[in-house]
């Protein structure tokens, strides 16, 4: 890795900077929590992260964090796993949500905007509202605190307003996107025994409307721990029998009553990919959540009031969590249920357009694509109010930040920003306050101490090492469902390096202070003793317009050799002929060593992904070295199953 200081791409200009939510945080947390006042972000993150303590009460104080009973103090256990936040402390997430209700009633809490890109709102008062009625209707069916509400729904304001209500009683919310099959959404739902589940009997996509009651059916039969089904007509159907409509347990103008539970209350499960078993059941608390959320979207998004905050994914994604808590800083949150590319590519930045979004969030895959397809966001729509547009899901590449440079408006915040499902946050990324460089996230988040290791734990610069996370944060999981003894969660993250968070992915630490994401290193290539990231190699092959997408694998070999097979989907026309292999190793040699150059290029139909739409390497690659297809994935977890098959049989004509 270079050490070179390139040119930013983009700076921020002094009033922007004087004018940050972040600026104006360290100026007060000098004053009243011996935070730095100089030395700028840099030495405000040392001084977080070192600082552990007065860092989380400054953040609670700032944000004004509501403590219906007081902590003992900030961190009574600092160990990893088990660290105990503010012990003593109880509150409530929802409550904080909705406090916009009290000097903003009558603004959009919510813009919900469907395949018509027509943006419809939601009050702050109409949504506290709805909670409230949906609440009290809860309790009457006998919800309790800790009871798991399930939700079977695609991003739409009923969801928001069924999350709310669920943390406003105390129970735990647990939700999968309608596009994900009955043996998916089951996988998750059976480990945590949900006692309602929210439903819609369908949802429209690509212009196209889908049925879902059979597989709403399924789930009842398959769920014998539900003791409601609340049906929302989205295509308009009448409620199955048995199940309670949505407009009856919304229509009383009730105010919310707010269970105060302690700091480390579950709020929701989230799930992760479960690519190679079934998804873990990941737990994360009420207390956590809220002040992780506050930071990160207060400070390193500088959200507030004025802004409007659309960021495309769904019910299934940890980023639609991340979204809905924009409510806690007063922000203006926008839904969008549909398709990315419906009616045409340039369908996201219509929304954008239309809602008015400051902070626009996306995958680097979408901006990639719209790069392909020759869209041309900055003259074609007006996005004047766009502030800062930001990329997650995986690495964006050197080319995505010239194009959003060059497309969107030279003056524009691009912040790619990556985390996990498993703190429901980022690790590094957005910092309106420092400049962007191409092909790197800007600084690690305030009190996170990323670091970037070798093997034997000691600490990088400059080279590629495995992410981790040196003290504990809030966010990160309480424990896992169904897992008692806490093994599955230690082995998760804390077996490599004791005591200490290594997350699964390769990273640089720069010596500005900046970091790259090369990739998972559980799916590492290992050539010739040469560790790379599998992230850098679709960057130079996908800039060819015969490329639609890859996928690289290294596979250890019985007899000490190592193969490297790279599968390309070709663009439609394009043939894999003599010249384009030329032009494919030549690009990997030109971008990034004759070593990267793969063994083979082999065609597929295509490249199978997550259901939140993250290539898949490690089962192909268990795949190739002979593991059955039904001890190699997990069938549920994966967007097309047909697909794997190709790999599958590659394996056997290869033994």
């Amino acid at each position: 890795m270079s050490t070179v200081n390139p040119q930013p791409l983009w700076q921020p200009d002094p009033q922007r900077i004087a004018r940050s939510q972040v600026t104006r945080f360290q100026a007060w947390a000098a004053e009243h929590h011996g935070a730095p006042a100089g030395g700028g972000y840099e030495a405000l993150h040392r001084w977080s992260v070192d600082e552990l303590e007065p860092f989380w009460e400054a953040v609670t104080q700032w944000f004004d964090v509501r403590f219906s009973t007081p902590y003992a103090r900030v961190l009574g256990d600092r160990s990893m796993p088990g660290a105990e936040w503010f012990p003593g402390a109880t509150l409530n997430y929802a409550e904080h949500a909705l406090r916009a209700a009290a000097t903003r009633a009558d603004e959009p809490a919510l813009l919900y905007v469907d395949e018509t890109h027509e943006p419809r709102p939601v009050t702050w008062s109409e949504l506290r509202r709805q909670v409230g009625s949906l609440a009290a209707e809860l309790r009457a069916l006998g919800l309790r605190p800790g009871d798991r509400v399930s939700g079977y729904l695609p991003n739409i304001p009923q969801a928001v307003v069924a999350l709310l209500a669920t943390a406003a009683v105390g129970a735990v919310w647990t939700s999968c996107a309608p596009d994900f099959g009955a043996r998916s959404v089951l996988d998750r739902f059976q480990q945590v025994e949900p006692v309602v589940l929210f439903t819609v009997d369908g949802y429209r996509y690509g212009g196209k409307e889908h049925d879902r009651r059979e597989t709403v059916a399924e789930l009842r039969r398959e769920l014998p721990s539900l003791r409601a089904v609340v049906h929302i007509p989205l295509l308009g159907t009448e409620a199955p029998e048995g199940a309670l409509e949505w407009d009856a347990l919304t229509s009383a103008d009730t105010e919310p009553v707010f269970e105060q539970v302690p700091f480390a209350h579950p709020l929701w499960v989230l799930y992760s990919s479960g690519t190679t078993g079934l998804p873990k059941a990941i737990v994360q608390s009420q207390g956590g959540i809220l002040v992780e959320h506050l930071k990160q979207l207060g400070l390193h998004c500088d959200l507030g009031p004025e802004d409007r905050f659309f960021w495309y994914t769904s019910t299934g994604w940890m980023m639609w969590n991340f979204l809905v808590s924009g409510l806690l800083t007063g922000t203006t949150v926008v839904l969008y249920d549909g398709s990315p590319g419906y009616p045409d590519t340039g369908a996201q930045w219509r929304v954008a357009e239309r809602t008015g979004a400051t902070l626009y969030g996306t995958s680097a895959a979408y901006v990639m694509a719209c790069r392909k397809a020759d869209v041309h966001p900055g003259r074609d729509f007006d996005l004047s109010k766009v502030q800062c547009v930001a990329t997650t899901g995986s690495p964006l590449p050197p080319d995505g930040f010239r194009w959003l440079h060059d497309e969107v408006r030279e003056d524009l915040w691009i912040a790619s920003v990556s985390g996990g499902t498993d703190v429901c946050s980022c690790f590094a990324g957005a910092v309106p306050t420092l400049p962007v460089y191409i092909g790197e996230l800007q600084a690690p988040s305030l009190g996170t101490d990323l670091q970037s290791w070798d093997p034997s734990g000691k600490p990088l610069i400059d080279e590629v090492g495995e992410l981790v996370v040196t003290n504990p944060m809030p966010s990160m999981p309480i424990h896992f469902w169904n897992d008692p003894d806490g093994s599955r969660y230690h082995d998760s993250y804390f077996d490599t390096y004791p005591g200490v968070w290594r997350h699964g992915d390769w990273i640089t630490l720069t010596s500005r202070g900046s970091v790259v994401i090369h990739g998972r290193s559980d799916s590492t290539l290992n050539r010739q003793g040469v560790r790379m990231g599998s992230a850098d190699i679709y960057e130079a092959v996908e800039r060819l317009p015969e490329i639609k997408e890859s996928l690289v694998i290294g596979i250890e070999q019985p007899d000490g050799g190592y193969w490297m097979p790279l599968f390309v989907q070709l663009a439609p026309g394009a043939v894999l002929d003599q010249a384009l292999l030329d032009r494919i190793k030549a690009t990997i040699r030109a971008n990034l060593s004759p070593r990267h150059i793969p063994d083979e290029v082999i065609e597929v139909p295509g490249i199978p992904h997550t259901l939140t739409g993250k290539r898949i390497e490690v089962p192909v690659k268990r795949l190739l070295q002979g593991t059955p297809l039904e001890k190699a994935v997990n069938p549920g977890s994966i967007d097309d199953l047909e697909l794997l098959h190709f790999y599958e049989d590659l394996a056997r004509k290869r033994a």
